[in-house]
């Protein structure tokens, strides 16, 4: 059962805990390829401005990223970091998802100490109403959103075969001559973490000997970070599917951020022809995506002329335009 957080975080109010400031702490994504996934990364950017989100956001690359996607997200505010890519051990495992392979790179983000927390988001979420709260919640945890069981994409584990999901542990029971219950597991779409560089080098040293799994670094992460994962609700990771398997559970009034993952409702893609996206809380919340992705408002440029004032508009555009101090390259370490 996840943490009450509302009252979580009233008590960390009056607690030791540090509130974070802007300068320490930041949003996190990860893009990779030619595609079009950074149409993703731009509608989140514009998103988390629409959510008055008081954090920049760092876009960590890698080196195939086109420099047309790199100077667009640049020009949005995005700090623009290249890493290089990891790749795990080789082995003739069947991910779930050819493309898993190379989310292994997102480990590459432990790197990133300037920072003293950050929350990660995949490039298919949209944030919705401010999480910036969740920068309080106390260090030394790892916080993200109980994923789901029920999809076909689950259905070589023990979990599916049995019909046992930890969004509703009581409809079907673990069996215990199936052994111990499995540990409580995180979608690694959404989640908060502390940058560090001790933990970065666990991290690359203990996939070196972690055969892949069908889940890729969502499965590495969660066995790695087992024993401080601390689960949130999941308004704050709504994976699309929970809406047709565990409706109960979601109040979209409170949802405050969207992960667009189930198959076809990728906004920028969307055809409503797949199963379950001819859905009309489906199409509303696509339109809600494409709203914020047009809503020129919401452009980097404008919002920064806006608050900063109208005499400095003509260098602010120049600024944006050029991406300056907004592209990190690879360090030589990486």
């Amino acid at each position: 059962m996840a943490p009450d957080i509302t009252a979580t975080l009233a008590n960390n109010t009056n607690s030791l805990v540090k509130q974070a400031s802007i300068s320490s702490c930041a949003y996190v994504t990860f893009l990779a390829g030619d595609g079009d996934y950074w149409k993703g990364v731009v509608g989140l950017a514009k998103g988390l401005r629409k959510a008055k989100c008081n954090y920049p956001l760092v876009v960590a690359i890698l080196p195939d990223v086109p420099e047309e996607h790199r100077k667009i997200l640049a020009s949005q505010g995005c700090i623009v970091r290249e890493i290089e890519p990891v790749n795990p051990p080789e082995n003739q495992t069947q991910f779930a998802m050819a493309y898993y392979v190379i989310n292994y790179s997102k480990l590459r983000i432990w790197e990133f100490v300037e920072y003293s927390k950050m929350i990660y988001l995949d490039g298919d979420i949209q944030v919705f109403d401010s999480i910036d709260h969740l920068f309080d919640m106390p260090d030394g945890y790892f916080y993200a959103a109980m994923d789901c069981f029920c999809e076909k994409t689950w259905s070589n584990s023990p979990q599916y075969k049995i019909g046992y999901c930890q969004q509703c542990p009581d409809k079907v029971h673990w069996p215990a001559e199936m052994g111990p219950k499995p540990p409580l597991y995180f979608n690694a779409g959404m989640f908060v973490y502390e940058p560090n560089l001790s933990t970065y080098h666990d991290l690359l040293e203990t996939l070196k000997v972690t055969p892949p799994t069908l889940f890729a670094e969502q499965d590495f992460l969660n066995m790695f970070f087992r024993d401080v994962y601390k689960p949130i609700p999941s308004d704050y990771n709504l994976v699309l599917a929970l809406l047709w398997r565990h409706p109960e559970n979601i109040n979209l009034d409170k949802v405050k951020v969207v992960h667009y993952c189930a198959a076809g409702s990728k906004p920028w893609r969307y055809t409503g022809k797949e199963d379950n996206m001819d859905r009309e809380d489906i199409k509303m919340l696509v339109n809600k995506w494409w709203d914020i992705y047009h809503d020129e408002s919401l452009d980097y440029k404008n919002t920064v002329v806006a608050a900063a004032g109208a005499e400095l508009q003509p260098f602010l555009a120049a600024l944006s335009e050029a991406g300056i101090a907004h592209y990190i390259t690879a360090p030589s370490a990486a």
